[in-house]
């Protein structure tokens, strides 16, 4: 795609255009203007969670669960440094 060697489907530019913030028309007429990358780091909470409810239904799904999965983790850490320290 990137060196011209494949189409671009219109469902592949319907994601860029979502996940860059742009419409298809900035990313076929870009005249060298490139996106810039998304830091999510750099938002709000309001912010990153509108970013996030922009993707599609499974990378949300991966995104929530890797977030389940830490804030899992972080809850046995936590339970058993209290633990821990009463005996």
């Amino acid at each position: 795609m990137e060196k011209g060697e494949r189409e671009v489907s219109v469902k592949v530019l319907e994601r860029l255009a979502k996940l860059y913030g742009m419409t298809i028309d900035q990313i076929v007429n870009m005249n060298n203007n490139i996106p810039q990358e998304v830091v999510i780091e750099d938002k709000t909470a309001m912010e990153q969670m509108r970013l996030i409810a922009e993707l599609d239904e499974k990378d949300k799904s991966i995104v929530f669960a890797i977030i389940d999965k830490m804030l899992t983790t972080k809850k046995f850490k936590d339970f058993f440094a209290k633990n821990v320290a009463m005996l």
